[in-house]
This record gives C-alpha cells, structure tokens and sequence, in this order.
C-alpha cells in the first residue's frame, strides 16, 4: 500500500517533529495544507509530519507507535485503540459527509436522494442490478463504513467478495475515484476529496444527507510514543478555536460552502 510522507509547513532544523498518521481524504482534500502551517506559526517549536494512509493503517502506526498522534474517522476501530491502551484521549475534531456516487444510468435509481435509509436502499439496488460498484478495500474509514451499509443492506464482506460485480481497488480516496469514473461504478467517498477532485460531472451524487453518511474526525494522541508531548500541544490547538475556526472556512471560497463542521466538544 502507498504510504504518503508529507513534512508540510517551512523550515525545520532543530524544530520536534510531530508525526501524525492520517487518512488519505484529508491529504486529498487539501484541509492538511491549511492546517499545518498555521498550526506551526502558533507553535513554532513544533514541525508536523503528516503519514497519509488509511485509518486501519494509521491505527496500526499508532499501535507500534510509529506516530505521536492519530486523526481518524472510523468510531468503532477508535475505541478499539483507546481501550487496548495505545490512546491516552480522543477527542472529537470536527464532521464531514459520506456520498454514494456513480454515474446516471438508473440502474441505482436517480440521483439527488437524500433522507434516511436512503444510502441503504440505493446500495440495495446496485446489488439486485449487479451494477459495478468500487470498493476502497484497504481497511480505510471509507472502507469499514461501507461495509457496515452493506451489512445493513443485507451482505456482509464474504457475500460482496464473491459479488462480480463488486471491485475491489485497495487503493487511497483519490485514486478510487479516478478508477470509479475510469470504469463507470459506483463508489462511497467522502464529500472534501470528491469537491476537490472535482469529479460531479464524472461521478455524480446518487445519494447525500442521509445521517448513516455521517462522517466524524477524531485525534487520538498516543501513548508512548516519541513525542507525547507534542501530540497533545498539537490536539489541544486542533481542538481549540484557531483550527476550528479553518475549519469553518475550509473550502468556502473554492466550493462556495464549508466542506467540513467544526465539532470540538461535541457528541459523536
């Protein structure tokens, strides 16, 4: 699997180094690039380095305490990793979107759904109309929410596998979209990495606005790692009114609305 490095922000002799492991859509959506240098301005003690992979992975790195801090979007695998003892907090950063995309044919129904259940049905009927359909299949966030659609649509992962119709790309966010449009299947992504990649002519929206595509980011700063001590200087700030306030903004001027909602403090 692709491991993104990503030493963002200027500078860095005889600065610590914070090593975050996160997840592809963040690196895609461009959010990183905001947040780091200012992050780095407040603190300049502090250089971050950001490892790009999928949040299974990202846990992983974390687990072997290969990164000072975790930024994930995958609830269950999270608590997994705060209860085994790897996290000393988690704390919730902010929310974004799931979308069902794919191209216009009517073999999932129309486009523009949204409301409950509405994710579920449409996974149904790709299912019933062997429709392809493109999986992260890398463990990802996007991955494990997938499949729990799935799962509530009525096949588990044995099922899907043995599915023609269902593909597999084990690759990041970006690179399944592009092989989604390449191919014409449809796709769960999140919303920031499909704005940036501007693929709404290619692979419109199927279905949006359904609280099963909720999709909330937390940091988990690891315990032991090498520099503790910064992840938690870094999660404070990530958590405080500066980087939710970039949050808020984050994509305003580019898409003409906020991709992501602050969320620091609040219920997941």
């Amino acid at each position: 699997m692709c491991v993104l490095l990503l030493a963002l922000g200027c500078g860095g002799q005889g600065r610590a180094q914070i090593i975050v492991a996160t997840t592809t859509s963040l690196q895609d959506s461009g959010l990183l690039e905001t947040l780091a240098p200012a992050f780095e301005r407040e603190h300049p003690a502090f250089r971050l380095r950001f490892v790009a992979v999928g949040t299974g992975e990202a846990l992983e790195l974390g687990a072997r305490r290969d990164a000072d801090a975790v930024l994930a979007h995958a609830e269950a695998a999270e608590l997994t990793f705060v209860d085994a003892g790897h996290a000393e907090s988690r704390q919730l950063v902010m929310r974004g979107e799931f979308l069902i995309v794919g191209p216009v044919d009517g073999r999932a129904g129309a486009p523009g759904v949204t409301g409950p259940g509405s994710a579920v049905a449409a996974l149904s009927r790709v299912a019933d109309a062997g429709a392809p359909f493109l999986s992260r299949g890398d463990d990802s966030g996007t991955h494990l929410k997938e499949l729990e659609l799935w799962d509530a649509a009525g096949l588990d992962r044995e099922a899907l596998r043995k599915a023609g119709w269902y593909l597999e790309a084990g690759q990041g966010m970006g690179e399944a979209l592009t092989i989604a449009a390449e191919r014409g299947a449809y796709l769960l992504t999140d919303k920031a990495t499909w704005l940036a990649m501007g693929m709404g002519e290619r692979l419109p929206v199927l279905v949006s606005g359904d609280p099963a595509l909720d999709n909330p980011y937390s940091v988990l700063v690891v315990s032991g790692a090498a520099n503790t001590a910064g992840a938690r200087v870094f999660a404070g700030w990530l958590t405080g009114a500066e980087a939710q306030g970039l949050i808020a903004r984050f994509g305003v001027d580019e898409f003409g609305a906020p991709v992501f909602r602050p969320a620091a403090g609040g219920e997941r």
